[in-house]
C-alpha cells in the first residue's frame, strides 16, 4: 500500500519510523557520555549535532530520489517551513539535552516523549479542529497524573523538577514541529529531504550565538572519544533518524507515529540502566507506565475515531 502524495509505501514508512525511534533513543545516552567525557554544555552539543548532521545530509542529498523528483515549491513557502520547523527543532533537542543533564536520561526521555503526543492532540484540537473526545481527555488526565508521580514521588537524585520542566519545554518544541509538518503536509507533496536540510540549517544558525557564549570548544582529557561520540550523535540519531522520521511521518497516520516513537523512551531507559548505571525508582516506573498507557489510550481513541468516520452508523467517542 502506497501513499498517493509521496509515493513511499506505508510499510516502508513504518520501518523508517521504527528505525528512527530506536535511533533517537540512543541520543540521550550519547549525550550523557559526552557530559562525562568533557565540559560541553547542552546548547553547544545541540549546535554541533545539527551542524555536523547538516553536512552529512547535504552530502547525501544528491542520492535522494525524492529530492530529484519533487515538484518545485515557492521559495517563500520553503523559507517559512524551514524557519518554523528549525526553531521548533532547536527548542526540542536543546531543552532535551539540558533535561538529560539536569534529571537523568530515563526521566528526561520519558517526560519529553510521553508529553509530546498529548500536546500534539491538544494542539490538533485547537489549531486543526480535530476533536479530542472522551478517550483523548482521559489520556491527558493520565499523562498529567504520570508527570505528578514522576515529580512528587521520585527519589532525590532521580527526578529534578527543573529537569522535568526542561523536558516539557522540549515536548512543546517537538509538538510544534510535528503539528506544523502536518499542517503544511495538507498542501500536497513535500520534499522530506529538503525539509530536514532546511530545518537543520535554521537550527544551526539559531543555536550558534548561544553555543558560542556557552563555549563551542569543550575541554576534555579524551578528545578521540569525544569526537567519536559527536560523530555518532550527528550521524545516527540526527541525520539518519530525522531523515527517516520526516519521510515516514508523511505516509503514516499521526496516532501511529506517536506510538512508534515510544520506542525512544523504551530504548533510552534500557540504555540508562544497562550502560549508565541509572536506577529507576518505583515512582519513576509508575509514572512511566501512566504516561505510556495514556499515550496508548490516546492512539486507540484516534483509531476508533477514524473507523467511525469511515463506517456509517458508528458513533465516535
Amino acid at each position: 500500500m502506497s501513499n498517493a502524495v509521496s509515493g513511499l509505501p506505508v510499510g516502508r514508512g513504518l520501518l523508517y519510523l521504527i528505525v528512527a525511534g530506536a535511533a533517537w533513543g540512543t541520543a540521550g545516552a550519547a549525550a550523557s557520555l559526552v557530559y562525562r567525557t568533557s565540559d560541553m554544555g547542552p546548547v553547544a552539543l545541540s549546535f554541533w549535532r545539527c551542524a555536523a548532521g547538516l553536512v552529512l545530509l547535504l552530502a547525501a542529498r544528491p542520492l535522494s530520489r525524492r529530492a530529484r523528483t519533487a515538484a518545485p515549491e515557492p521559495r517563500g513557502r520553503r523559507v517559512l517551513r524551514a524557519g518554523a520547523t528549525g526553531i521548533g527543532l532547536a527548542v526540542f533537542q536543546t531543552a532535551y539535552f539540558a533535561a538529560v543533564s539536569a534529571t537523568g536520561l530515563a526521566v528526561a526521555t520519558v517526560v519529553t516523549l510521553g508529553a509530546g503526543p498529548v500536546l500534539i492532540a491538544l494542539g490538533a484540537r485547537l489549531a486543526l479542529g480535530e476533536r479530542l473526545g472522551r478517550g483523548g481527555l482521559a489520556a491527558v488526565v493520565g499523562a498529567l497524573a504520570g508527570l505528578g508521580v514522576l515529580v512528587l514521588g521520585g527519589g532525590g537524585a532521580t527526578v529534578d523538577p527543573r529537569g522535568v520542566l526542561l523536558a516539557l519545554l522540549s515536548a512543546a518544541g517537538y509538538s510544534a514541529m510535528t503539528l506544523l509538518t502536518r499542517w503544511w503536509g495538507r498542501g500536497g507533496a513535500v520534499d522530506s529531504s529538503g525539509t530536514t536540510v532546511g530545518a537543520f540549517a535554521v537550527t544551526s544558525l539559531v543555536l550558534l550565538p548561544f553555543a558560542a557564549v556557552e563555549g563551542l570548544v569543550p575541554h576534555t582529557d579524551a578528545p578521540g572519544a569525544l569526537l567519536c561520540l559527536l560523530a555518532y550523535v550527528a550521524s545516527v540519531p540526527t541525520a539518519l533518524a530525522y531523515g527517516l522520521y520526516f519521510a515516514g511521518a508523511a505516509v503514516v497516520r499521526s496516532a501511529t507515529v506517536s506510538v512508534i516513537m515510544l520506542l525512544e523512551p523504551v530504548s533510552a531507559a534500557v540504555l540508562a540502566v544497562a550502560l549508565l548505571g541509572e536506577r529507576l525508582t518505583t515512582a519513576t516506573l509508575a509514572g512511566t507506565l501512566l504516561m505510556l498507557g495514556s499515550v496508548a489510550g490516546l492512539a486507540m481513541g484516534e483509531v476508533r475515531g477514524a473507523r467511525a468516520r469511515e463506517e456509517p452508523g458508528m458513533v465516535p467517542v
